[in-house]
């Protein structure tokens, strides 16, 4: 479980096809975590296993992480290129706090970027199509790139939401490298997936309505 509050950038040191899917090599950068094999990392918030430590040819650590076929096709990163930001989040501990939401890292599909709008405040239009909108609700949690962020305003029959961004998680996450139609993976709230799969299980088998 995680909470949406990035801990660190990392970036894309490399990408190899294998025959199970993507082998991802991360530069943590100068984040302090020292992780140990079979830990779990949100990267733009997608959970991935730490399988391996090695050293990149400077003597800087990479992190290696594998990616099956199902989570490339559910989100972003195999679009990841090298030297892309990426933000990370390790797992919550016993007696961490829950500062943004409760964040699975299991994404829900890729968004895209429809408008970035600076005017008066920064606020990012993020399209949806295909997605079940009874997720969304106005002043909900959201995990975008694995941020937890608040839904400022959706149009469910246009299949878009908006969010707006405050300096500090510009400054702390790799959002404001996003722009028009890149894709950013998406984690609605659980606790709102679960409340809709519960009410529409209970329309199938006819007890209520």
């Amino acid at each position: 479980m995680f909470t949406g509050i990035v801990q660190a950038i990392g970036t894309v040191h490399s990408t190899l096809k294998t025959d199970y899917g993507l082998r991802i090599a991360i530069n943590p950068g100068d984040w302090d975590h020292q992780p140990k094999l079979g830990d779990s990392i949100a990267h733009n918030g997608c959970c991935l296993t730490l399988v391996a430590i090695e050293d990149a040819p400077d003597g800087s650590p990479l992190w290696i992480y594998d990616a099956i076929p199902e989570t490339i096709m559910k989100t972003t990163i195999g679009t990841w290129t090298k030297g892309q930001r990426i933000n990370l989040e390790r797992s919550l501990r016993m007696g961490d706090g829950l500062d943004g939401h409760q964040v699975q890292g299991h994404i829900d599909g890729v968004g895209t970027i429809l408008s970035v709008s600076t005017a008066d405040e920064y606020r990012v239009r993020i399209g949806l199509a295909g997605f079940n909108m009874k997720w969304m609700i106005p002043k909900g949690s959201i995990a975008i790139d694995g941020v937890s962020l608040t839904i400022a305003d959706l149009n469910p029959d246009e299949q878009w939401i908006e969010v707006t961004l405050i300096p500090e998680t510009l400054e702390r996450t790799n959002l404001k490298d996003r722009s028009g139609a890149d894709g950013v993976n998406i984690e609605a709230d659980a606790t709102v997936k679960t409340i809709v799969h519960t009410i529409e299980q209970m329309h199938a088998n006819h007890q209520i309505g």
